[in-house]
């Protein structure tokens, strides 16, 4: 339903991002009737995302900071070619409120949230403050900027362990796990070095470190109407260094009753924020006590969105983009769920040291079949750069109940070829965690990658 106060077209969109997201929002564009603009670095001169979109664009050197990072050069490659409106995608831009001004004061559609929620929620001090002032649970900690004095007296309250966060990033980034007194004043000013390297701001917070929590996140879509609804939630806990490695939605570990009160307070926090598009609250859940915490909201798309596309039939880039353009939602309620959907990162790196392994792509074989959906940039031929995301493609593979998506997923695995000069992958160690006992009956947790032997 279009309200036409709020109703702006989209006709030509420029994609600031790369790689498989790229690929993936210009097939949607395709669909909407919308003229895409790939932008590329020089690096990425023979990507399959520039191939695909109507119009392509340089934006500079390799190096991000010049290119992919490089504010007045995505600008201009709209103003040249005519665009209306910039898709950022995850990652780069995508949670850049001073991006989301600018993009907006030249008269162009951000599709994304407002950039002043976008501040609200990039700071995670002030989102756990919103958060708790919204009644969503928070974990216990401080709330505001800490220093090294009163991070020992907020541990000697709440207990250890505890654990350091950069409160302007993530990615694992600045964080630290202290388990006494002695480690804390050790541990404090790493935290803040890294921090101020990483995101030029060193503002650190301490909280209750959980043990073994599970990490679950509820997607949301919210119109421009104060309409939100909970799409799905998903389980991300299989992680390396607190990055994800596979997903899955609905998460196997909670019960009806916790998934609705994880619902309330997903659309709780989001109207809190006046957030407007996709987006994604995530949560630490404790198996033993069946408590769930806030952690953060990502405002933009995620890179496991496609499982709940799977379990849903929603397209949530499309209705980022319907959003956008003043389209209200067209269901009120949280959609029935179908069976069950897994997705498993393919990454360039070595399965042991998981150091980056780029290389050219001389063999490739992907996998498909009932239940598979592949998202990926690769070609037979193309070269893939050292200087970006180690992410390859994206496996998503649905079935009725788990045991059959396990099966589905190994089989996936186990037919693709991915092979070329100086390239490796983690498709063995995507095998392994699969047939590990704690995997199988989802008794996975946050730590367990850290506690195997692989």
């Amino acid at each position: 339903m279009l309200k036409d106060s709020n109703t702006r077209e989209i006709k030509k969109v420029v994609i600031a991002n790369r790689g498989e997201i790229a690929v993936r929002a210009i097939r949607t564009c395709k669909e909407l009737g919308i003229k895409t603009v790939a932008v590329y670095s020089e690096a990425d001169k023979d990507s399959l995302h520039i191939m695909l979109a109507d119009e392509a664009i340089c934006i500079g050197p390799p190096n991000p900071q010049e290119s992919y990072l490089n504010i007045p050069n995505i600008l201009s490659a709209a103003e040249i070619t005519g665009a209306d409106a910039i898709y950022p995608g995850y990652g780069f831009l995508s949670e850049n409120p001073k991006f989301a001004e600018i993009v907006e004061a030249n008269g162009l559609i951000f599709i994304g949230p407002k950039p002043s929620t976008l501040k609200l929620i990039g700071n995670k001090v002030r989102a756990k403050q919103i958060a708790k002032q919204a009644g969503v649970p928070v974990i216990p900690g401080s709330s505001r900027r800490t220093s090294i004095e009163e991070a020992l007296d907020i541990a000697y309250e709440i207990g250890y362990p505890v654990i350091l966060k950069a409160a302007a990033g993530g990615g694992g980034r600045g964080m630290r796990v202290v388990y006494n007194e002695k480690e804390l004043r050790e541990k404090f000013p790493l935290a803040q070095s890294e921090a101020k390297i990483s995101f030029g701001n060193d503002t650190i917070y301490i909280e209750k470190f959980l043990i073994n929590p599970k990490h679950i996140e509820i997607q949301i879509l919210a119109d421009q109407y104060g309409n939100v609804v909970p799409i799905s939630d998903r389980e991300c806990s299989i992680q390396r260094r607190h990055q994800k490695v596979i997903e899955e939605a609905p998460s196997p570990s909670i019960n009806d009753e916790t998934r609705k009160r994880l619902y309330e307070a997903a659309v709780k926090f989001a109207k809190a924020v006046d957030y407007t598009g996709a987006g994604t609250v995530e949560f630490l859940y404790d198996t033993q006590t069946g408590n769930f915490y806030f952690i953060e909201m990502n405002g933009r798309i995620q890179v496991e969105h496609p499982v709940t596309e799977m379990v849903t039939g929603i397209d949530l880039v499309k209705w980022q983009f319907l959003i956008a353009q003043g389209e209200e939602l067209t269901f009120k309620e949280a959609p029935p769920i179908k069976g069950i959907a897994l997705e498993m990162r393919i990454n360039a790196e070595d399965p042991k040291t998981f150091t980056p392994a780029p290389g050219l792509v001389e063999k490739l074989i992907l996998p498909g079949g009932f239940g598979v959906r592949i998202d990926t940039h690769l070609y037979p031929g193309y070269k893939i750069p050292p200087y970006y995301d180690s992410l390859l493609a994206k496996f998503i593979v649905w079935a009725q109940n788990r045991d059959e998506l396990i099966k589905r997923a190994l089989r996936v695995l186990n037919e693709t070829v991915i092979e070329g000069q100086g390239l490796k992958t983690n498709i063995e160690f995507h095998k392994f965690i699969l047939q590990t006992k704690e995997f199988k009956e989802a008794k996975h947790h946050v730590k367990l990658l850290e506690e195997l032997d692989y």
